[in-house]
């Protein structure tokens, strides 16, 4: 038997996004977006009001970078979605954050957070979504496996539980992708 809830914006699992953005002057800024994912091949979209600074920066620079939070700076992560720069403008160093220049777009990579997907702006789409290119992603070597791949359990990247307002870690193996289904045919 299933339980009706309603209309709710609950959607399972959702990624804890810090999105990386300079400003008009060049200083790094980073929030808290849960909402945003894959667009397309190669391609980012990121659900943003107006209203944040992130926003207007990734517009004025073209550019900004996706990073996955993980166990390690849960609260850091919480931290630049609860206040705004427009109001904390040192909130990135408050959160115990540092940047590094992405070699590939105008745009600050958090040295703490171990990866980073590198956008370049596409478009800002009639719904006020903004699109971006994945020009690159880079990794810290602590979250790679022996084949110099992203290692999920070294990553312990987080996910925002809408129903309970918790972050949950990620990792744990349970099936290969497009393999084991092929057991049904």
């Amino acid at each position: 038997m299933r339980k009706n809830f309603g209309q709710n914006t609950w959607f399972y699992p959702m990624p804890v996004l810090i999105i990386g953005s300079y400003d008009e002057n060049g200083k790094a800024d980073a929030m808290n977006a849960a909402w945003g994912g894959i667009y397309d091949t190669n391609h980012v979209v990121l659900c943003l009001s107006a209203g944040h600074k992130t926003t207007k920066n990734i517009k004025a620079k073209g550019a900004f970078t996706v990073s996955f939070a993980d166990v390690a700076h849960t609260v850091a992560a919480d931290y630049v979605g609860l206040v705004s720069a427009n109001t904390v403008p040192d909130k990135l160093e408050r959160a115990g954050f540092h940047t590094t220049k992405s070699e590939y777009v105008d745009a600050p990579v958090i040295d703490e957070l171990p990866v980073a997907l590198e956008c370049r702006l596409v478009k800002v789409n009639e719904d006020g979504n903004i699109i971006g290119e994945i020009v690159n992603v880079s990794a810290d070597k602590s979250v790679l496996d022996q084949d110099g791949m992203i290692d999920s359990a070294k990553l312990q990247a987080i996910s925002y539980d809408p129903v309970h307002n918790a972050y949950l870690k990620l990792g744990e193996k349970v099936g290969n992708a497009f393999k084991d289904g092929t057991a049904l045919k």
